[in-house]
């Protein structure tokens, strides 16, 4: 006979339950899309013409080499005279030679004039996120320029940015929900294939990861270039974009999802309705071949195009990758698919004591691989144990270390309840006469009140009678009787006070009969209070049962949480690359070639500047110590800008801005935009002052809610 599918309405713990994970997966999301955007990860090593010198002779062409493999568009690269005009001509390409994927070039229109140019630059790092710049080279002798390049800072960022990065989170939940849902009914408890809360979770992981999947995609394009949302829906710009790695992991992923779609429909249908043993395995088989092909797959299509697929060591790192993912969806995913196995009503079936025993040494081997892995991925990724602290990538990953080490903590004490499921407690040993006797000691006392309430009440008193002794007798037993039982006596009560008796007499037909429809609410609504009655008391019965509620709910609200830092690192310049841009940034340039002045050495090319400063609240003394390289009007410079406390310790700063203004000349302010780059330590990228003369630096410093200050110094620009 055919097992039927179970349907088991969303109330109770159940809806609560879904309403707390929701609530957190919105409140985790919003702080993904408040989170600044991507650091750059493909970092640019050298130029040529390089940033800030003075050629004899107009070059053919611009050269721009970067730390590691980019991907180009039609405008890359921009070369604009003074006036602004785009002096480039063809589409850019890479260089020819050795790690010739690396480098980006085009070739500039013959003739052109004396004065500054501004190299404006964006890529795709092989990593898949985006990255950005600009600097300037000189003909014959510096000049004013009127080009802005504010807008290449926009580059990942903005609204695209942050809907980009909602979307990853998603993409993780929803992989995650359908992985570890998947292997949690398939091989610890196959009977809840059955129930609709659970098909429904695992279904809602499935179509969140087709969800985020389509929207990365339409996303990508205003993502990479820093545009508008408008572009999302340009499909030729979503056809360039699929025609990416990273475009074709995405596409990949929605065909390897349509076969997980197929692999649902089994496993929900033909298998979980299988009664016959042999032909449950034979099938189990195919679907653990079919499912496993089908997991890593879509595992894949992360590490192809993201932080494995570059760097080191990276064909040892990619498959590392997918083991890793696959072991936080089968530990995470399982345990919230336990969780709400857990919080399932009663009548529904309860989670059986060899299936949370089965999913508890599962998730024990996910764990040990999903540390093993990490410790492989932090390794390669951090390179030195400075990066931890210096970089806001390490830093992040500290934080991921510290849930992952309080989520195992916690599931210490899932286990051991998980080991004492199904034990008799204290409520339940009293044995069948102390039973008994409790629930006649529980009736003898309602009985006389219960009398007198019937006696005098006429039929819906006897009703509530049969109620009470009904309920009296559940809350004794802990298991009480069905709700056919409950009826029986309800309606048994009712008849008795419905007939002739002394005090009360006979009710009237329309208002004491069987069908008298306010009787007929009562009955049902004390029958519905029996049923709560009952499931409470059957979810209470077993305590080690209760305590691994509690203990996987704390586990399931760290995961959502350390689901979120992982979204982040993802989109975050991994520390290994991190220190190596900073020592590119502080590295002397390369040889020049000839007919080329390169930019003077030393340190009348490096301009720096100390100003001590007070925001008047605890711990905001210090010092800012400004370091702009090079000291030079109408150059790309860049500026360090580094907070010390009295101790010689970072100084950390709730914010920091930098602005520079030339009274001489009535200009500005002009503002700086600063990123973090390490504890206490402060950039900006691309700073053009376009004239010589005595800057006045201004440096605003806010270390808590109200204390904040002001403080200024001069710097001279040759």
């Amino acid at each position: 006979m055919n097992r039927r599918r179970l349907y088991v309405p969303l109330h109770g713990p159940v809806r609560r339950l879904a309403a707390v994970l929701a609530a957190c997966a919105a409140l985790f999301a919003v702080a993904i899309a408040t989170a600044a955007p991507a650091s750059a990860h493909a970092a640019l090593i050298r130029t040529d013409p390089a940033g800030g010198s003075v050629v004899q002779t107009a070059p053919q062409q611009v050269v721009l080499t970067f730390s590691e493999g980019v991907l180009l568009s039609a405008d890359s690269l921009r070369v604009l005279d003074p006036a602004g005009t785009n002096v480039a001509t063809g589409a850019p390409g890479h260089a020819a030679g050795k790690d010739s994927g690396a480098t980006a070039t085009v070739a500039l229109r013959s003739g052109i004039g004396n004065g500054t140019y501004t190299v404006a630059w964006k890529a795709v790092s092989q990593d898949s996120h985006p990255v950005a710049g600009a600097f300037t080279f000189s003909v014959g002798a510096p000049s004013k320029t009127t080009v802005d390049v504010s807008d290449q800072a926009a580059v990942g960022g903005g609204v695209a940015g942050t809907l980009y990065g909602v979307a990853r989170y998603f993409a993780y939940g929803g992989f995650a929900l359908l992985v570890g849902g998947c292997v949690f009914l398939s091989v610890c408890w196959p009977r809840g294939a059955l129930l609709r809360p659970l098909q429904r979770l695992v279904a809602g992981g499935w179509a969140a990861l087709v969800a985020a999947t389509i929207a990365l995609i339409m996303l990508r394009a205003p993502y990479v270039n820093g545009s508008g949302l408008g572009d999302a829906f340009d499909l030729s710009l979503i056809r360039a974009q699929l025609e990416t790695r990273p475009g074709a992991a995405l596409v990949s992923r929605l065909l390897l999802l349509a076969a997980a779609a197929v692999f649902l429909a089994v496993l929900f249908g033909s298998y979980a309705k299988r009664e016959d043993p042999e032909e449950r395995a034979d099938l189990a088989w195919g679907l653990g071949i079919g499912g496993s092909v089908v997991a890593v797959g879509i595992a894949a299509t992360w590490a192809m195009a993201e932080h494995a697929s570059v760097g080191i060591q990276r064909k040892v790192a990619m498959p590392v990758d997918v083991v890793h993912l696959l072991s936080m969806a089968v530990w995470l995913g399982g345990l919230i698919t336990l969780l709400t196995a857990l919080f399932l009503p009663s009548g529904t079936g309860t989670v059986e004591r060899a299936a949370v025993r089965r999913f508890s040494a599962l998730a024990l081997t996910a764990i040990t691989s999903l540390v093993g892995t990490g410790i492989y991925q932090a390794w390669r990724q951090i390179g030195t144990w400075r990066a931890f602290t210096d970089t806001s990538y390490g830093r992040l990953l500290l934080i991921k270390i510290g849930l992952v080490c309080s989520l195992v903590c916690v599931a210490w004490f899932s286990r051991r309840w998980t080991r004492m499921l199904g034990e008799p407690g204290a409520a339940v040993t009293t044995g069948v006469p102390a039973l008994l006797g409790k629930v006649t000691r529980q009736t003898a006392r309602l009985a006389p009140r219960q009398t007198v309430k019937a006696a005098a009440g006429g039929p819906e008193a006897a009703a509530e009678v049969g109620a009470d002794v009904d309920l009296a007798s559940a809350d004794a037993a802990g298991e009480p009787s069905s709700g056919t039982d409950a009826g029986t006596v309800t309606a048994a009560a009712a008849a008795a006070g419905s007939g002739s008796g002394s005090g009360a007499g006979t009710g009237s037909a329309d208002t004491g009969g069987a069908d008298d429809p306010r009787r007929k609410e009562q009955l049902r609504r004390q029958q519905d209070a029996a049923k709560a009655a009952r499931e409470k008391k059957a979810r209470n019965a077993d305590p080690a049962r209760s305590a691994l509620r509690r203990s996987v709910l704390a586990e399931a609200g760290i995961a959502v949480v350390l689901l979120t830092v992982t979204t982040i690192l993802s989109g975050s310049q991994p520390g290994r690359a991190a220190e190596e841009q900073k020592a590119l940034a502080t590295a002397p340039a390369a040889g020049a070639a000839p007919g080329v002045t390169a930019p003077a050495q030393g340190a009348s090319q490096d301009a720096t500047l100390r100003i001590p400063f007070d925001t008047g609240g605890p711990g905001g003394k210090g010092t800012a110590d400004l370091t702009l390289s090079p000291a030079r009007a109408g150059s790309s410079a860049t500026v360090h800008l580094e907070l010390t406390a009295p101790g010689g310790l970072p100084l950390k700063a709730a914010e920091v801005r930098l602005s520079f203004t030339l009274p001489a000349q009535k200009l500005g302010p002009l503002d700086a935009k600063v990123t973090t780059f390490g504890a206490g330590h402060w950039i900006a990228s691309g700073v053009q002052l376009p004239l010589a003369g005595a800057w006045q630096v201004a440096v605003t410093v806010r270390t808590s809610d109200i204390d904040e200050v002001t403080v200024t110094g001069s710097m001279q620009i040759t």
